[in-house]
């Protein structure tokens, strides 16, 4: 039984192990160890629950006017990021650097139910000239980076929206292999 408290204590993290076989009347033997990094709980029946969304990334740091982004895949070597709008509903984004504005996909605009406010000419990176719908949102936000009443552009026919200089322009931007970092200048 000690063994069995000690393991899940050390498991969870090494101050439980030190309370669990005191408040179980057992006497601590053996000082607790991690044995595991991370940041997850286990059930009462054993199964492992993943909690690094609440914890943040191992051994990441909040810091002062830092904020991290975690990189969940690449597309043709370009980051893609959660991007929260409207601090409702968060997307995953392009962080297109080389873009002046921020642009989002039809049904993005439709879930947010984003009027068009205007229309627009718009360069794209293959040369050609496009006219798109232009909205606004009252919000974009990244682990408390935010930009708040920002003019996006709607594209019908794209998958995944881009986020342009007009959210992260007022942030130096460190691109790390596993997170994009956020400082504000």
């Amino acid at each position: 039984m000690r063994r069995e408290l000690m393991r899940l204590g050390s498991r969870v993290g090494g101050a439980v192990l030190m309370l669990t076989p005191l408040l179980a009347g057992v006497p601590p033997i053996e000082p607790a160890l991690a044995q595991e990094g991370g940041c997850f709980m286990i059930t009462a029946s054993g199964q492992r629950v993943n909690l690094t969304k609440l914890c943040g990334e191992p051994g990441s740091a909040v810091r002062a006017g830092v904020h991290t982004a975690r990189i969940k895949r690449r597309e043709g070597g370009t980051p893609v990021i959660d991007v929260t709008f409207n601090g409702l509903r968060t997307f995953e984004m392009l962080l297109d650097t080389g873009a002046s504005g921020t642009l989002i996909t039809q049904a993005m605009a439709n879930e947010l139910r984003i009027p068009v406010v205007a229309r627009g000419q718009f360069g794209m990176a293959d040369g050609r000239v496009v006219v798109l719908p232009i909205g606004r949102v009252s919000s974009i936000a990244i682990d408390g980076a935010e930009a708040r009443n920002v003019q996006v552009v709607i594209a019908p026919d794209t998958a995944t929206g881009l986020l342009g200089q007009n959210f992260f322009g007022q942030y130096d931007i460190k691109i790390k292999r596993d997170v994009v970092e956020f400082y504000r200048r």
